[in-house]
């Protein structure tokens, strides 16, 4: 039995003797999958990183475009209330020129109104008077 065992362990020891007789052609492989793993990375990484410098670049250019037409957008309505307000202004001061005509109008006619009453009283409450001779 023990010669038995034996020639079992001789097998079993060639066995693995055999199994890390291709190590090295594996590990080999590993080693070129890893280098290559790292070329790959590195040219995907650099992609990237192009890719998103250009995207920067494309995105402030964007938003300068979009910075400027919003300031003309800006001008143009800031021109517009301009405008506006320059109507509103000249259609508030007619409105105030005629409010104060139509004021003084009235003022005269109280005035008048005010004069004749006046009058009318002066002459009801004091008689003429005769002169002493």
């Amino acid at each position: 039995m023990a010669v038995r065992n034996l020639t079992e362990r001789v097998e079993v020891l060639e066995m693995k003797a055999e199994l890390l007789g291709e190590v090295p052609a594996r590990l080999s492989a590993v080693e070129s999958q890893i280098v290559h793993l790292r070329t790959e990375m590195r040219g995907e990484f650099s992609a990237v990183r192009q890719e998103m410098g250009d995207l920067g670049t494309s995105l402030r250019q964007e938003m300068g475009d979009l910075g400027s037409s919003l300031r003309q957008e800006m001008g143009d309505f800031g021109t517009r209330l301009r405008e506006e307000m320059r109507e509103l202004e000249t259609g508030l001061r007619q409105e105030m020129r005629a409010l104060n005509d139509e004021t003084k109008a009235e003022m005269r006619v109280l005035h008048e109104e005010v004069l004749d009453r006046i009058s009318r009283i002066n002459e009801g409450t004091h008689p003429p008077r005769k002169r002493k001779r």
